[in-house]
């Protein structure tokens, strides 16, 4: 089975930056895309970015200019580089993985558990 273990939320103050990182470990052969999606207080999950295997990314309007999304193939790892934090970006942070593809043949998708991002003064 295929685990995502993410890392780095916590609270920091607006203007400040964190970094997220999210490690998927198992029998994986690839993985076509990684990235973030986000959930606010009473809000639905949005795609924050992504970035496939051959490092094409996408951001969501929001946070272009402040996030750099970054991939480690060689250890399905992503990274989600936050800057400029704003209380608006505080949400439960999912990381996935789209299109897994495992040992035996199997495509699917995975989730991460959730990072919790607070910003706030």
């Amino acid at each position: 089975q295929v685990q995502l273990v993410e890392s780095g939320g916590g609270l920091v103050h607006p203007g400040g930056s964190l970094r997220l990182s999210c490690a998927a470990t198992g029998s994986i052969v690839s993985i076509y895309a990684m990235g973030w999606y986000r959930q606010g207080p009473g809000k639905l999950r949005n795609l924050v970015a992504d970035i496939t295997s051959d490092g094409r990314t996408n951001y969501a309007v929001s946070v272009k200019g402040r996030f750099t999304i970054s991939r480690d193939n060689a250890n399905n790892t992503v990274y989600l580089q936050m800057n400029s934090l704003k209380p608006e970006d505080t949400a439960v942070y999912y990381c996935f993985a789209d299109r897994t593809r495992l040992i035996g043949g199997v495509l699917t998708d995975f989730w991460g558990q959730g990072t919790q991002v607070t910003v706030s003064a």
